[in-house]
């Protein structure tokens, strides 16, 4: 089943654009604020997915057509506003990073990331937190809500969501003190779609923030990585001598999401052309698009 909906009108040159297939709905009723979504490291088929604020500190695990395949609570956590998660390899084992990012009103005094190793998928499964980093930003508190991880370069990456066009920060993967650690401001990214006027000035009435990412995901190999907004689809390729600051801010891919409600969660899937998209709904529509083919270059 697909949705029927365009990103772009088709000109002679140009393909035909992508359009997004419906390949499932989220099975778990427990899943009812979907604020993250990474693919699983281990084995294929399988991606795990997390709540927003307010949720237990629980990391759930779904199959790419959003069957439920269990879950783990996450030890020594605190789910304050978790907004993001991704998924790496380090030293040849598997990870997942929750980030703890969210912060609507700009008040937090710092945020978290956890790291935890990822486990097998199994019934009110446990985990034992690896590391965590606390962090600010260099230019004040301000709301986030879309987390990479640069494995290569041993870093995170956080995109904010408020500012106009949006920031992008980094922070070491590893970071061996519990000290608070200052991000490091790396510059805005320019190639998102942005609001005029009149959206800006209309949003908190209409609660149409469309230009705003609420998740970001790099692909295994790290050469591909996707932004999400609340419209949106953002695929971007990099070179090999690229850095990823100057690859976001290339022309991407682009893919409307239509009349897709509450878009909050991005991840690729087993490769670099395939991602995944769900909602902040309960037994939300689970999106995947096939970008393989597309030349962003």
């Amino acid at each position: 089943m697909a949705l029927l909906i365009f990103s772009a009108p088709c000109i002679a040159d140009q393909p035909p654009p992508l359009i997004p297939d419906v390949v499932g709905r989220l099975e778990d009723k427990q899943i009812r604020e979907a604020s993250g979504l990474a693919h699983s490291r281990r084995q294929e088929n399988l991606l795990w997915i997390i709540n927003d604020n307010g949720a237990k500190e629980i990391v759930h695990a779904i199959d790419q057509t959003g069957a439920r395949l269990g879950e783990f609570d996450l030890k020594k956590s605190r789910n304050v506003d978790w907004e993001d998660l991704a998924s790496f390899s380090l030293d040849g084992k598997p990870y997942l990073m929750v980030a703890d990012i969210g912060d609507n009103d700009a008040k937090r005094d710092h945020r978290t990331l956890y790291f935890v190793e990822e486990p097998t998928p199994e019934k009110n499964g446990t985990a034992k937190l690896d590391w965590k980093t606390q962090f600010r930003y260099p230019d004040g508190p301000r709301d986030a809500e879309a987390a990479a991880v640069d494995v290569d370069k041993g870093r995170v990456l956080i995109l904010s969501k408020r500012d106009i066009p949006p920031r992008l920060y980094e922070l070491p993967l590893q970071y061996g003190s519990d000290d608070e650690l200052l991000a490091k401001a790396l510059g805005t990214i320019k190639s998102l779609r942005r609001p005029s006027r009149q959206d800006v000035e209309y949003a908190p009435k209409t609660k149409d923030w469309h230009w705003q990412p609420v998740g970001m995901d790099i692909a295994p190999g790290n050469l591909a990585a996707v932004i999400l907004t609340y419209r949106y689809v953002y695929y971007y390729r990099r070179q090999p001598d690229q850095d990823w600051f100057a690859a976001l801010n290339t022309a991407p891919a682009q893919v409307s999401l239509g009349n897709f409600e509450n878009a909050e969660s991005i991840s690729f899937g087993d490769d670099e052309w395939t991602v995944y998209v769900t909602g902040e709904n309960k037994h939300s529509r689970l999106l995947r698009i096939d970008f393989s083919g597309v030349d962003t270059q």
